[in-house]
């Protein structure tokens, strides 16, 4: 059996234990994101579409993470705080957390194996890799770090 995105928890970036399940009901986007990527600029797309698209039941869901070229280097404190000031962020962001290996965040062992990557790879590849998630809790798409939030759009709405 497949297990449902309701069956996690994440800890927010000022660490406080959320469940999925809070987000019942909602269409999820889900990002791997870091501070010093070349990526980094799409925190401007995604806050756009969560903007845009929040009071229709979207979340947009930011993990930052530290294993790709050692981008993410701060303390969750120092993610917030630049995410704020220089993006003007008010997406929830988890704690720091790793999206492969032996300490991957159970969450993202599941988003990998319901949306493999290109040839059926598992690992993600990059920062700003994003999974799209349904009302349902189910896992419907795994876009590429170089997809930009608004080509993301169309596939959003037809799930609102």
């Amino acid at each position: 059996m497949t297990s449902s995105i309701y069956d996690f928890n994440y800890t927010a970036n000022n660490g406080e234990d959320i469940s999925f399940q809070a987000y019942q009901g909602k269409v999820l986007l889900i990002v791997n994101t870091a501070s010093k990527c070349g990526f980094t600029p799409q925190y401007d797309g995604l806050e756009a579409l969560y903007k845009k698209h929040k009071e229709n039941g979207l979340e947009v869901l930011g993990f930052p993470c530290d294993q790709f070229g050692h981008q993410e280097p701060g303390s969750d404190d120092e993610i917030a705080q630049f995410c704020e000031m220089r993006f003007n962020l008010s997406f929830p962001l988890s704690k720091k957390i790793d999206v492969n290996g032996a300490n991957a965040a159970p969450v993202y062992e599941m988003l990998k194996q319901e949306a493999p990557g290109l040839l059926g790879s598992k690992r993600i590849k990059w920062n700003f890799t994003k999974f799209l998630v349904n009302k349902e809790g189910k896992v419907v798409k795994r876009y590429s770090p170089t997809t930009k939030p608004e080509q993301i759009e169309s596939d959003i709405l037809a799930l609102l």
